[in-house]
């Protein structure tokens, strides 16, 4: 199960990164700053969505391995990452 989980987590990154090069591409293909800031504004909320999703995988998989106070602040240190890129 554990390496499906990870397996999981590192296709979500494979996906992210296939977005964020299709982005860069689209904004060469533009070649405009106004359309370049649209498709960084998509990709602002594309990413913290992927850091949550990998998050939560990791997290799954450490639910058994890991004590509560730990899970606690881990979710904590996610939770300020959100809210510091917002």
């Amino acid at each position: 199960m554990e390496t499906k989980l990870v397996s999981g987590m590192a296709l979500l990154r494979i996906i992210a990164g296939g977005i964020e090069i299709g982005a860069a591409l689209l904004m060469l293909h533009y070649r405009r700053v106004d359309a370049a800031l649209r498709i960084n504004a998509i990709l602002g909320m594309i990413g913290p969505t992927i850091l949550l999703l990998v998050s939560s995988l990791g997290l799954v998989a450490l639910a058994g391995q890991v004590d509560w106070d730990r899970y606690i602040i881990v979710l904590f240190g996610v939770l300020l990452i959100f809210l510091g890129v917002r």
